[in-house]
């Protein structure tokens, strides 16, 4: 049988975009006996095991709420990461470079992507007489190194050692080749990706990537390395602990969705209204209604998975001092007063009685009051269903960096305990 983080590392080197991601977690799902429907088709009936994917979001399902109003465990993750997207006009370049203009998405350690060997992928918009609108989407994931954003040499820096600043604009452009740039030339490249003409290339998605693969490291081999921890370890644990859900127990949902990392405000982000439409057609489509479901909700619970901050050995004073978190000591609660997170002592309560029904010992996390303090999809989800919340997530170090970090125990302790927050009740 893999062992749990190999397994984690494997989806994570097959899934460098939110699309990759979400669409790999419903290739899973269908595998498992679940079934797709369509998001614009009419659902005149629900399977009890069943998933909607919509570009880089998903909404599954196990035992979906009927008639009844038996409340709902709900594990909530996002499929986004920290990167750089290639702009629409991307080809550039200078002083006898080729270059690709990026923007950078989210909060990204940028000194991270410095001297780095990227890869690309995403997908892109074709013609395609036949699919509705003319249009279809195909992904692509050219792995082998194709950019790298060089740094300035120290000669021409003297005092970089002291302190880095870089312009987001101006200093982080890659280079993907030499000589004079040529417009199109990046359009074409996409059409040779999906196997089109590059007049078919109507628009595309498409993220810069590490290149190097997930390994795990340490002299006792305790410790991932691997890009998009951040948040693909918790949308993972989520997809794998339903699947392992028994069909005909609990309503138990998952939710993936895109756009947490700038803000969550999109059509499949967690301030929009798709996972209470999701719902809504769930509970409808099994034979319910609309009232049934909002009358389990006040009983239901939602947890938001996302990634907590370990203590960092070389920056401790960063940390709350009487609330350090350490790898592989299992998973994390996440407190604030000010409602960064979602977490109230109910459904705190909830999440520990559920870890310690599988002997998994829980860690709680609150950020020191005087650094700005980040957030997740708890808060929104919470306010968007009404429903109580608990922020949970596995700790790492290097948060946003384009390469992460966390304990390979880590990932066997989130997986049992989202595993019990589905059947205990």
């Amino acid at each position: 049988m893999t062992e749990p983080h190999v397994a984690l590392a494997d989806h994570i080197d097959r899934s460098p975009t939110p699309w990759h991601a979400a669409s790999n977690a419903a290739e899973h799902l269908a595998g498992a006996g679940f079934t797709a429907l369509e998001p614009g088709a009419t659902w005149d009936s629900v399977p009890d095991r069943g998933f909607v994917l919509r570009d880089g979001s998903l909404v599954a399902w196990s035992s979906p709420p009927g008639a009844g109003v038996a409340p709902i465990r709900l594990i909530g993750a996002h499929t986004d990461s920290p990167n750089l997207r290639i702009r629409p006009r991307p080809d550039t370049g200078a002083a006898g470079f080729r270059q690709l203009a990026v923007e950078v998405y989210g909060g990204a350690l940028i000194n991270s992507w410095l001297d780095r060997d990227l890869a690309l992928a995403g997908r892109v918009a074709v013609s395609d007489p036949d699919a509705p609108g003319g249009t279809s989407h195909r992904h692509f994931h050219h792995r082998a190194p194709l950019l790298r954003v060089p740094q300035l040499a120290i000669h021409l820096d003297r005092g970089v050692n002291d302190g880095l600043t870089l312009n987001k604009q101006e200093h982080m452009t890659p280079v993907w080749g030499l000589g004079e740039p040529s417009e199109g030339e990046f359009a074409a490249f996409l059409a040779t990706q999906v196997g089109v003409d590059a007049r078919d290339v109507l628009a595309w998605d498409v993220a810069c990537a590490d290149a190097v693969a997930p390994a795990v490291i340490g002299e006792r081999g305790d410790m991932l390395a691997a890009p998009r921890l951040d948040n693909l370890a918790s949308c993972w644990a989520a997809i794998e602990a339903l699947v392992g859900t028994e069909a005909g127990g609990d309503p138990s949902v998952v939710a993936l969705y895109d756009h947490e990392e700038v803000g969550s405000t999109s059509a499949t982000g967690a301030v929009g209204a798709w996972l209470a439409q999701v719902l809504e057609r769930v509970a409808v489509g099994a034979g319910g209604s609309r009232g049934n479901l909002l009358a389990s909700l006040p009983s239901s619970m939602l947890l938001s998975a996302d990634m907590a901050h370990g203590t960092h050995p070389n920056y401790r004073e960063r940390h709350e001092p009487s609330h350090w978190v350490a790898l592989g000591a299992g998973p994390v609660i996440k407190h604030n007063s000010n409602v960064r997170y979602a977490t109230d002592s109910r459904s705190a309560a909830a999440f520990r009685l559920a870890a310690r029904s599988v002997d998994v010992a829980v860690q709680d996390y609150s950020h020191r009051g005087d650094i700005p303090c980040g957030s997740t999809i708890g808060p929104l989800a919470a306010a968007g269903l009404a429903i109580d919340t608990v922020d949970v997530g596995a700790p790492q170090l290097s948060m946003h960096s384009i390469r992460e970090l966390m304990a390979t125990a880590d990932v066997s302790t989130m997986l049992a305990a989202f595993g019990a927050w589905f059947t205990a009740r």
